[in-house]
């Protein structure tokens, strides 16, 4: 049985998200779905990363490409999770046109809850539950579980642990900018880092300066770090190849959702 943690989804899920596995669940393909919602293929694959990171289980699952092109359909996970959501925006709907029948002006209520809607410009968001805690006089350091067999260590003040009322079981959302994540070739280096996943590239970006390098972590999990090109080109990073991805505890910055509202999927 699997879980759908609607506090996760609160941070990613609108209507184009709805729409794009709609339309994966329909044509099986990234291309295709991103072509029917007239948005680019990068668009559409970042934010499918995006929705399988926030997931507890992955919602879509990507075959690779041949002569015929890869595939890519929902997991039984993400059927049942589609069910949810559009039965959560019909209710949504239906919320909001009672409301407009009793009050003048429903566009305050909807522009004040798309205020305190949480927006960030990290690239790298995941669900994630608090396995274990150790404190110190200071900072408080804390593992969480992303998923089986994947998890990361976070670093915060022990004021802010205190504040959040985090504790063991706890659910939190994980922040780390891309630009904060380093990537070595050694798939055995040992560092200073408190994190180190190891991750096949699935996806290289370029502009003129730098390079996004989109990292498959397994679990439906992935991680984008931000490198120059030059460092890019010295490491001769390629699609296929596993690295290593390094960053610091401390640059794990940790949200706790005001409301947590966890349905089970059965």
């Amino acid at each position: 049985m699997g879980t759908l943690r609607t506090s996760g989804y609160k941070q990613a899920i609108d209507l184009r998200q709805i729409a794009l596995l709609q339309a994966i669940d329909s044509y099986g393909s990234t291309t295709a779905a991103a072509k029917q919602l007239g948005i680019s293929y990068k668009t559409a694959w970042d934010r499918l990363q995006a929705l399988n990171n926030l997931s507890a289980q992955p919602l879509v699952h990507s075959a690779a490409g041949g002569n015929g092109g890869g595939g890519t359909r929902l997991t039984a996970f993400g059927q049942k999770a589609l069910e949810k959501l559009k039965i959560l925006q019909q209710e949504q709907t239906d919320f909001f046109s009672r409301l407009g029948e009793n009050t003048d002006s429903p566009n305050s209520l909807l522009q004040f809850l798309h205020t305190t809607s949480l927006l960030t410009s990290a690239r790298n968001q995941y669900w994630g539950q608090v396995q274990r805690v150790i404190s110190g006089t200071i900072n408080t350091e804390l593992e969480l579980s992303l998923a089986d067999s994947l998890s990361i260590v976070a670093t915060i003040t022990k004021d802010s642990f205190t504040r959040m009322e985090l504790e063991v079981g706890s659910e939190v959302i994980a922040l780390i900018k891309s630009s904060w994540v380093m990537l070595s070739n050694d798939t055995s280096v040992v560092t200073s880092a408190r994190n180190q996943l190891s991750g096949e590239i699935s996806h290289l970006a370029c502009d003129e300066v730098d390079t996004e390098v989109s990292l498959d972590l397994g679990n439906g999990k992935s991680l984008s770090a931000v490198i120059t090109n030059a460092s890019c080109k010295a490491m001769k990073l390629a699609v296929g190849q596993r690295v290593s991805a390094l960053f610091k505890a401390t640059s794990v910055i940790l949200m706790q959702p005001r409301f947590s509202v966890t349905e089970s999927l059965t």
